[in-house]
């Protein structure tokens, strides 16, 4: 596939890293010929210094030739235009970053006429991301596939859960759950379980159940807690309205504290729902006055990093029992940043990227893959994809205990006709299914890649 991106900053370096594989031709256009230079230096790409949204440098950039065009600069309107030209010179499909809150509700409108493929709001789609996990806070991090059907949830185990030397065979009969275990990380160490596998504490799982199910697992394990009641925002962004209007929906009390005062005044009159204070959260007096040691949720949202951290680890020594999300942005340090001792961490530029590449990849289906849904578990060792069974190959119709997989490999739900199924080694792969895999073959394009 032929792929131009248009913007080389976070995001657009982040997608030139997963998109820059052996499918995929690559050009990447951007004002600064400094960014290119040091894109150049990582990744063997093609490279056009110039505006995206002219005529001359997207023929440049070749235009008529390209499958796909994504625009992720800096400006809303600098990207729709790009996805305008782009479409009328090449009739192409296009993805635009637009994150303004004043074209919220226009999205559609906007995607529909101006027949844009995708359009993305990283806020927004980081403040989905926070609602999850606080939904379900005794989860680091919660993906869905078909269509929510299935969860695959990541936790750490603790003390007080009696997973301590379980092995994963063990866990159907002894706690009566229909949960698969997919992925153990133990320090620098990752496993694709099999049946003889142990767990210890400390480790993070991830696992695969409907729901209803994975509420029954936590429960039996100890680390089930209700949904939260009330919520402290620090920092009144974007991320913070549209996250304070989903809670506030929900009937979730919500407080944000935002130490300027102009914007205090647009927050009262975006959220009249909410409980606005104007004040320095680093202070810890003011932290103490607004009860932080008795919120049941605090998100951690200001525009720097390090603050975020600092604030989200005070927040975990003084209150126990809330659910801390941590926002980070700096792609570059995800390996320290993952070693603190954090509940959630939620990267907006990382979503973005994350969805991007799921578009691109559900975009290749038609050129032979069959690709539903993918997530990074852990950044370029471990996926988790979601494949749609269209056709009947060698991978179907036979016990998957017959089938010869590849190693690392790990057939972990089946959804057919609106149920969930939980695959043993008798069950089968029907023409129709969804079926997550999880593997640490990084890139699969299609279900029977995982057979020897």
């Amino acid at each position: 596939m032929n792929i131009i991106i248009v913007g080389c900053g976070k995001v657009g370096q982040t997608l030139i890293e997963q998109l820059n594989t052996n499918e995929n031709n690559v050009t990447i256009v951007d004002l600064s010929e400094d960014k290119i230079k040091e894109i150049r230096k990582k990744y063997d790409v093609m490279d056009v210094v110039g505006n995206g949204a002219t005529l001359n440098t997207l023929e440049e950039a070749g235009i008529s030739k390209a499958d796909l065009m994504i625009a992720v600069t800096n400006s809303d309107e600098l990207n729709l235009l790009c996805c305008i030209i782009a479409k009328k010179a090449g009739n192409i499909q296009t993805i635009a970053r637009v994150r303004s809150p004043e074209y919220r509700k226009d999205l559609q409108y906007l995607q529909e006429e101006l027949d844009i493929a995708l359009i993305i709001n990283p806020e927004y789609e980081a403040a989905v991301e926070i609602e999850r996990v606080l939904r379900f806070p005794s989860a680091i991090k919660i993906d869905t596939f078909a269509k929510g059907k299935i969860e695959l949830l990541k936790f750490k185990v603790t003390e007080k859960s009696n997973l301590d030397d379980l092995m994963v065979k063990d866990i159907s009969n002894r706690l009566h759950c229909n949960v698969l275990i997919c992925m153990i990380q133990r320090g620098n160490e990752i496993y694709i379980p099999n049946g003889n596998s142990k767990i210890q504490n400390g480790d993070v799982l991830s696992i695969i159940s409907s729901h209803e199910e994975a509420i029954n697992f936590f429960k039996k394990v100890n680390l089930f807690t209700q949904r939260k009641k009330s919520a402290i925002l620090i920092g009144g962004g974007e991320i913070a309205v549209y996250l304070a209007q989903i809670l506030t929906s929900s009937g979730v009390a919500v407080k944000i504290i935002e130490r300027n005062p102009k914007r205090c005044d647009q927050l009262v009159d975006l959220l009249p729902k909410c409980t606005i204070v104007q004040g320095d959260a680093s202070d810890r007096q003011t932290l103490l006055e607004e009860r932080i040691d008795q919120s049941d949720a605090i998100v951690c949202l200001t525009n720097i990093d390090e603050e975020n951290i600092f604030l989200s680890l005070y927040a975990k020594n003084n209150n126990s029992k809330a659910k801390v999300v941590t926002k980070v942005t700096r792609i570059e340090f995800d390996d320290i940043v993952s070693k603190l001792e954090l509940d959630s961490m939620v990267n907006p530029k990382y979503i973005t990227a994350e969805i991007i590449v799921q578009f691109v990849r559900a975009l290749r289906n038609s050129q032979g893959s069959n690709v539903e849904r993918l997530y990074s578990l852990i950044k370029d060792k471990v996926e988790a994809s979601e494949f749609l069974i269209k056709t009947e190959s060698a991978i179907t119709n036979r016990p998957l205990l017959q089938l010869k997989f590849k190693k690392n490999v790990l057939i972990a739900g089946i959804l057919r006709d609106g149920k969930m199924i939980i695959p043993r080694g008798q069950d089968e792969i029907k023409l129709g299914d969804r079926v997550v895999v999880v593997s640490r073959i990084i890139g699969l394009h299609d279900i029977t890649d995982l057979l020897l």
